[in-house]
């Protein structure tokens, strides 16, 4: 794909694979299908979702935007520099985030399975006065996702999340739906890595789907979240009945 967006008025505007950087895509992470037949991405600039079964390629292509953008790794923002273990691949050093003319005044990296390492971290800065009343440790895990974004997401910002709806109801995840409409109006970034059909539903946001063939754009109605949350809904006795057959 080539990028052909005229508005700079984003953070980043795409991504592009530095392939003749690679020594072999025989190994993690360039062995993944999807990894290995990405090219160029264009962004939204607003709201873009990267979707796809587990292990297609989601969190290690949006951890790589992460360290790209100069956040940490683990999560958090510029400022967070803890580390608790070296897990992440190599692939950010092999990607370019091309970028607009602006810069985001706010910038944050929520990945959900290390967001209890983050929280301890913030603790430990005394810096919890930034995302709420109380410590996120003090909160149940879905409140805490709520703080963070209710609190210390500003506006202005590039905002990366990798499956933000882990701790979150059917109910919160609405409202996060629109915490990140009242933020994108006030020239705010999304992108994100997801399996929840409901936020998938955001309007006019670009979805890629992430699977063996690559990196491709589809439209809501056609992601498997959607098509398998529908039909299930409509016929869950049937589904039921077939899943439980002994």
């Amino acid at each position: 794909m080539t990028i052909k967006s005229m508005d700079y008025s984003h953070y980043i505007l795409g991504l592009v694979l530095k392939r003749n950087t690679i020594e072999s895509f025989s190994r993690y992470p360039f062995s993944i299908p999807a990894i290995a037949k990405l090219d160029e991405i264009e962004f939204h600039p607003n709201v873009t979702f990267f979707v796809g079964e587990n292990g297609a390629g989601k969190s290690t292509l949006i951890e790589a935007i992460a360290i790209a953008s100069a956040l940490n790794p683990e999560g958090g923002s510029r400022n967070f520099t803890f580390s608790t273990q070296d897990s992440h691949s190599e692939l950010n050093k092999h990607i370019v985030l091309k970028k607009g003319i602006k810069r985001p005044k706010d910038s944050y990296f929520l990945r959900a399975e290390s967001f209890y390492n983050v929280a301890t971290n913030i603790d430990a800065l005394g810096v919890e006065d930034a995302y709420g009343d109380r410590s996120l440790h003090h909160q149940s895990h879905g409140e805490a996702f709520l703080s963070l974004f209710l609190n210390r997401f500003l506006g202005e910002g590039l905002y990366i999340l990798d499956e933000p709806e882990a701790a979150l109801s059917p109910m919160k995840q609405l409202s996060l739906i629109t915490c990140i409409h009242q933020l994108a109006a006030q020239n705010s970034q999304f992108i994100i890595a997801t399996h929840s059909p409901i936020l998938l539903s955001y309007p006019n946001a670009c979805i890629y789907n992430i699977d063996d063939t690559g990196i491709n754009k589809i439209v809501y109605e056609e992601t498997e979240h959607f098509k398998t949350a529908q039909y299930f809904f409509h016929h869950y006795k049937l589904m039921l009945d077939e899943l439980m057959k002994s």
